[in-house]
C-alpha cells in the first residue's frame, strides 16, 4: 500500500471493495473463532482508513 499516491481513482475503488469485502470476511470469521491473526482486522481498518483519505485528498466531493 505504500504507492497509494500513483493509483488512479479507479484502482483505489476496486481496493477499496476488495479491502471492505476482506474485513468482512475477517468478522465473520471472528464470529465463528477460525481466525489465528488478530491484527488482521486493525491493519485492514487501517487500509481503507489510507484509500478513503487519499480519494477524499484528491477528490472532496467522491
Amino acid at each position: 500500500m505504500k504507492d497509494i499516491s500513483n493509483k488512479t481513482p479507479k484502482d483505489l475503488l476496486k481496493a477499496l471493495s476488495e479491502k471492505r469485502l476482506a474485513l468482512k470476511n475477517f468478522r465473520f470469521s471472528m464470529s465463528g473463532s477460525k481466525a489465528k491473526n488478530i491484527k488482521e482486522g486493525k491493519n485492514l481498518r487501517k487500509e481503507i482508513a489510507k484509500i478513503l483519505t487519499e480519494l477524499s485528498v484528491r477528490h472532496p466531493l467522491l
